[in-house]
C-alpha cells in the first residue's frame, strides 16, 4: 500500500477545544473530512459489524442503542447514541480510562459525506499529566490513520488486511503519514495555547511512539 501522504494528510481538518461534559471540565479532540460516497452507505460502513474490520478492527457485541462492544485488542464501552444515518455517540473504556466519541454525518451532495469525530476526555489529573506528555497526537494520529482506513473502504473499496497495514504503518510512508499527522496534531495544540516548545516537544514523543522509534503511551 502506498498512500499520497500530502493529500490524505492535507484532507483532514483537526482542532483541539475545551468544553464542559457532563458537568466537569474536558478537552476535546476534533477530526472531519469528506469523503466520495454518499451518506447511506458512509453510515452503513460506519455501524455494520460486518463492514467494521474492513477499515479499522474486529468488533463484537450489541451493536445497538445500550448495548457493550469490544474492539479486538482496543476499547470497549456503550453505545450511546444511533441516530442513522447522522450520529453515532460510545463511551470509550481502555486502559481503565474512560472517555467519549461522537461521529457525526452530514451529507455535502449526493455522493459525497463529510464525517466528524470527536473524542472528548475529562481533564483529570491522569489526563493532565498524559496531556502534557504526548498532546492531542496521542489520540489523534489514531483516529487519523483510522479515518485514511475508512476513506480507503468506502472510496476505493478496500478492505484492510491488518498484517499488511500493521506493515505499512512501519514503511517509509507509514512512518511519513504518522509524522506528517503528528506535526498537524501539534498545530492543533499551540492553537488552543499551549506553549509551543512544549506542544513540539510532546509531539515529538508521539511521533517517536507511532513510528516505532521511541517508547509511547497513545491507545
Amino acid at each position: 500500500m502506498d498512500v499520497d501522504v500530502a493529500k490524505q494528510i492535507g484532507a483532514v481538518k483537526r482542532e483541539v477545544v475545551d468544553r464542559e461534559y457532563e458537568g466537569k471540565p474536558a478537552r476535546v479532540v476534533i477530526a472531519g473530512r469528506v469523503y466520495a460516497t454518499d451518506i447511506d452507505d458512509a453510515w452503513d460502513a460506519l455501524t455494520n459489524a460486518e463492514r467494521i474490520p474492513r477499515w479499522f478492527l474486529p468488533i463484537e457485541g450489541a451493536l445497538e442503542p445500550g448495548g457493550h462492544y469490544q474492539l479486538k485488542g482496543n476499547a470497549g464501552g456503550t453505545i450511546l447514541e444511533c441516530e442513522p444515518p447522522r450520529r453515532l455517540a460510545l463511551s470509550w473504556e481502555f486502559g481503565g480510562g474512560k472517555s467519549w466519541v461522537f461521529v457525526t454525518l452530514t451529507a455535502e451532495g449526493p455522493d459525497s459525506t463529510r464525517l466528524e469525530l470527536e473524542h472528548v476526555a475529562h481533564t483529570d489529573q491522569e489526563f493532565v499529566k498524559f496531556w502534557d506528555q504526548f498532546g492531542p497526537g496521542a489520540v489523534g494520529v489514531g483516529w487519523d490513520l483510522t479515518l485514511l482506513g475508512f476513506g480507503l473502504h468506502v472510496e476505493i473499496g478496500r478492505s484492510a488486511d491488518h498484517e499488511e497495514s500493521e506493515a505499512w504503518a512501519m514503511s517509509d510512508n507509514g512512518k511519513a503519514y504518522a509524522t506528517a499527522a503528528s506535526e498537524r496534531w501539534c498545530e492543533a495544540s499551540i492553537a488552543l495555547g499551549t506553549d509551543p516548545e512544549q506542544a513540539r516537544e510532546a509531539a515529538g514523543r508521539t511521533t517517536a511512539f507511532y513510528t516505532g522509534t521511541g517508547p509511547g503511551a497513545a491507545g
